[in-house]
């Protein structure tokens, strides 16, 4: 589920659609966490669909450590890539604000924490040298990653956190732990999907 604060708004015909903030959300805010009515989907089931379905999972959902895709039920499905986003992903199934998002300004996410199957190329942007987003960008970028949501996760228990009830009975103490000691027990590194190894249907 998405924070509640936001709205999709069309952008231009390049990029489509993307998710504003109508609300402003402070560093620390827990911004999606995967919940109940969220689509998980196995490989073999995504195999047998027609071309037309699998290209719009393909676009829409993203691959969990095991594969299978998962298909954001609400807006989650529709925010868009930055080098410099502004929600990052964890270990424990929920993104989280790494600073604070204005109202009106776009919410993002760093692909490379996705398990895309196949590489792209980016809209350019300055103060990075990344210009492709890549399969395996969890292995490379991952410190960068945590060191963030270490960061964000030091102001979790000051600020409103309207979707704290959907972080998982097995992940919050460690989420306690990570805010209160700020100490990260699992890096976003072990969500990482090895295509090469593992089954591509």
């Amino acid at each position: 589920m998405l924070f509640p604060y936001t709205k999709l708004r069309y952008i231009n015909d390049k990029i489509g659609f993307g998710v504003f903030a109508t609300k402003f959300i402070p560093k620390g805010t827990i911004t999606w966490a995967l919940d109940e009515l969220d689509h998980i989907l196995e490989p073999e089931f995504v195999a047998k669909l027609d071309k037309q379905r699998r290209k719009f999972l393909n676009k829409y959902s993203y691959r969990n450590k095991n594969g299978q895709y998962i298909l954001c039920w609400d807006l989650g499905r529709y925010l868009n890539h930055s080098f410099h986003a502004n929600c990052i992903g964890t270990a424990y199934d929920f993104e989280i604000a790494v600073r604070d998002i204005l109202p009106g300004e776009q919410l993002t996410n760093d692909y490379g924490t996705l398990n895309i199957g196949t590489s792209f190329e980016c809209i350019p942007e300055e103060g990075t040298n990344r210009k492709r987003v890549n399969p395996d960008d969890l292995l490379h970028f991952y410190k960068d990653w945590d060191g963030q949501v270490i960061e964000a996760l030091k102001h979790f228990n000051d600020v409103e956190q309207p979707l704290i009830h959907l972080i998982r009975p097995e992940f919050k103490e460690k989420v306690m732990i990570a805010a209160k000691e700020h100490i990260l027990l699992d890096s976003i590194k072990s969500n990482y999907y090895d295509h090469s190894s593992k089954s591509k249907k």
